[in-house]
């Protein structure tokens, strides 16, 4: 006897509605820039948030991080272009090693 299931996944895509009280100032702008552009209200105010919020991301005055480098100090001896073979090797051995383990 054959069985017919049915599995439904429904994905959920809709846009947010979101009401917002803009300033009168901010409502002039965001108007004026609809005028200049020709683009949609949603369009531009969608933008001046995201360019708004995005100029955030540093600290007023903030420096940009920077990573100041320093020697090793390693023994001679010691390549530091290949720290990561002996770490390699072990993982092939410990997978060559399981491998077997399971024939």
């Amino acid at each position: 006897m054959r069985c017919l299931d049915s599995i439904r996944i429904a994905l959920h895509d809709a846009r947010v509605r979101t009401t917002v009280t803009l300033d009168p100032d901010v409502e002039r702008l965001v108007k004026d820039a609809v005028r200049k552009t020709g683009k949609s209200f949603k369009e531009v105010l969608n933008r001046a948030v995201r360019t708004g919020l995005i100029g955030q991301t540093l600290a007023p005055g903030g420096k940009p991080f920077r990573v100041r480098a320093r020697r090793l100090g390693l023994r001679s001896g010691i390549d530091p272009g290949a720290l990561n073979r002996l770490a390699d090797d072990h993982e092939v051995e410990e997978f060559v090693g399981k491998r077997n383990a399971r024939r």
